[in-house]
């Protein structure tokens, strides 16, 4: 029988236990909040459980894997449990606690226990590795957005843009899954180096040029479902943000589609002044990330649009 190990990981957190407990319990904000996080979906939920599918990257590697959460909000606690571990993990699961230390302060604990495939050594200092940079990299995202709870409304924000196209939704979706075109088909995109090595998950690196003529490089994962949908993560962020996520998607509207490109972001308010000059607040830094991901966004649909309507002309 496989040996179980056991690990865990905590920091203080100077927010209410409350406030710390509903951010580990809302998985659909963790890929802002987390960096690890790609992208959550829920398969089944209740108020006591649900089951969800996870990407996210461990030791530079995408993983995705299906788990049951149980959630006991009268002792703060939500339990996990992996239903399909990947290798090496052979099984995994474990325990978020949150403890109050007085009205404004609390302790957050991350427990885990695992078994590894075979037992092999190399299988388990790469699980520790994982475990070690993730839930360090997870317990600081909840410690800093739990601090900053009283000015979440304000940092982080989402919108959407959409555009009618007269074409068929094949068509837009091959424009949009195929990325590594987008330097040949966006005049805003300068460089574009796209990797798909499993089937409908892409990392992606690119420079983007903006209105003023500035180049931004980012890297981003996407998990692309179907044929209508494709989201996304930033994992390398321009430096007035803190987290950016998005989405595209294709719905049937007549003999068209309609297309929409939404973004979800989060500033990164120490760094308004620096990047937009003295005097520049917040306000004016969602104003500014508003129109540089919109222009980019509507740029992209209006090209999609051109594409998809001309090859059903």
């Amino acid at each position: 029988m496989s040996e179980r190990h056991h690990t865990l990981h905590s920091t203080a957190v100077a927010a209410p236990a409350k406030v710390v407990y509903d951010i580990v319990a809302d998985v659909t904000r963790w890929p802002e909040f987390f960096a690890p996080n790609v992208h959550v979906e829920h398969l089944a939920k209740d108020e006591r459980s649900e089951r969800i599918q996870i990407w996210a990257t461990a030791n530079g590697a995408v993983k995705t894997w299906i788990s049951r959460r149980e959630f006991e909000p009268e002792k703060l606690t939500v339990s996990f449990r992996q239903e399909v571990s990947v290798a090496p993990i052979a099984s995994m699961g474990g325990t978020w606690v949150v403890t109050a230390v007085d009205e404004t302060s609390s302790l957050l604990e991350l427990h885990h226990d695992f078994t590894v495939v075979d037992d092999a050594p190399d299988g388990l200092a790469w699980i520790n590795s994982a475990l070690d940079r993730n839930s360090g990299a997870e317990l600081a995202g909840i410690k800093e957005i739990a601090e900053r709870a009283d000015r979440l409304d304000e940092l982080m924000f989402t919108f959407d843009d959409t555009v009618r196209i007269e074409g068929d939704g094949a068509d837009v979706f091959d424009f949009l899954n195929r990325a590594d075109l987008w330097p040949e088909r966006l005049p805003h995109v300068a460089r574009l180096d796209l990797t798909e090595e499993t089937p409908g998950l892409q990392v992606m690196a690119m420079d983007t040029r903006t209105a003023d003529g500035s180049v931004h490089t980012t890297e981003s994962i996407r998990v692309v479902f179907g044929t209508d949908r494709i989201v996304y993560k930033q994992t390398t962020v321009p430096a007035l943000m803190t987290a950016h996520t998005g989405r595209w998607t294709i719905a049937e509207a007549g003999d068209g589609v309609d297309v929409t490109s939404r973004h979800t972001v989060i500033l990164k308010p120490e760094a308004v002044t620096k990047i937009l000059g003295d005097g520049k607040t917040v306000a004016d830094a969602r104003e500014y990330v508003h129109r540089a991901l919109s222009t980019n966004s509507t740029n992209t649909l209006n090209h999609a649009k051109a594409y998809a309507e001309a090859r059903r002309g």
